[in-house]
């Protein structure tokens, strides 16, 4: 057993990695938080944490070492590279990508880091910065059964509701799936509110129908109240599904899968980076769904 609070490397300190990082200070676990861009890392610092100046020197200390990144060729580089968790940790450390990445890339990355003696879940997450700064992400998990009861007590310090799906590659999967729910309800919430807008809906009194109606949902929920107040700000900037979409879809080639929504989703996503849209959230397609021009 590890101990119960094993020293955690963080790498990637953004919208999500940020509010997680901090949640493992808050729950008392010591802590060492590697970001490219440094000052990102100056308030966990005054918070107690150990700022590593390179990711190898991280991993070289860390029990468990997790990422949250935006890419996969960042989740690669973390660890496989030749500064990273693959050269640099220990046989015995629990190495965690909570990104998005393919199965194919985290059943490389387990193979590779299990020749060290270095376990390896792929854990991404679901809930958004909101989720991850009240401690109520959703993560869906990938790894053998014992390394993810190794890591489970640490992971509760961010992540309420925690689900081992399978083998390595399994959690990246269930995060496909979640991905591609995610942003079909997402893009027709959108359009549903401005049809209603432009027919002339009260969009108070059509959320408490639809509340209690089929055609209910979170994202409905959440792209409702965002419309109302205007705030597009993004929890996940438009931009990153195009790297889900484009996993889903490879991963649903490699199946044999029909996928029809898919292609419609990606058609609608490629309109909305067009139109200047990337880094604005998924909510922002009302924008572009309010707009008359033909598309």
């Amino acid at each position: 057993m590890l101990d119960p609070k094993p020293r955690v490397g963080f790498v990637g300190l953004g919208r999500m990695g940020l509010p997680m990082s901090r949640k493992l200070l808050e729950a008392g676990y010591p802590l060492t938080v590697y970001n490219r861009t440094a000052a990102k890392a100056d308030a966990l610092a005054a918070a107690g944490a150990r700022v590593a100046t390179r990711v190898g020197d991280l991993a070289s200390e860390a029990d468990i070492v997790c990422t949250c990144l935006d890419t996969t060729a960042a989740s690669a580089k973390i660890f496989l590279g030749p500064d990273g968790v693959l050269t640099h940790g220990r046989p015995g450390t629990i190495a965690i990508d909570h990104g998005t990445i393919g199965p194919d890339l985290a059943r490389r990355i387990a193979g590779s880091l299990g020749e060290r003696g270095i376990e390896f879940l792929d854990a991404p997450v679901s809930g958004g910065p909101e989720g991850a700064s009240q401690g109520t992400l959703t993560i869906m998990v990938g790894g053998a059964a014992d390394t993810f009861d190794r890591a489970l007590p640490m992971m509760r310090a961010y992540g309420r509701t925690i689900a081992r799906m399978g083998a390595a590659g399994a959690g990246s999967l269930t995060k496909l799936v979640n991905q591609l729910l995610t942003f079909v309800h997402g893009a027709v919430a959108a359009e549903s509110l401005a049809l209603a807008e432009r027919v002339g809906l009260d969009l108070a009194a059509l959320g408490e129908v639809l509340a209690a109606s089929f055609g209910q949902s979170r994202m409905l929920e959440r792209t409702l109240g965002r419309v109302r107040t205007g705030d597009f700000e993004a929890g996940a900037a438009l931009r990153l599904y195009s790297k889900d979409l484009g996993l889903v879809e490879q991963a649903a080639t490699e199946a044999g899968a029909r996928v029809p929504m898919l292609a419609a989703a990606e058609a609608v996503l490629n309109q909305a980076l067009e139109r200047g849209l990337s880094e604005r959230d998924v909510a922002a397609l009302v924008l572009m769904f309010r707009d008359p021009r033909p598309r």
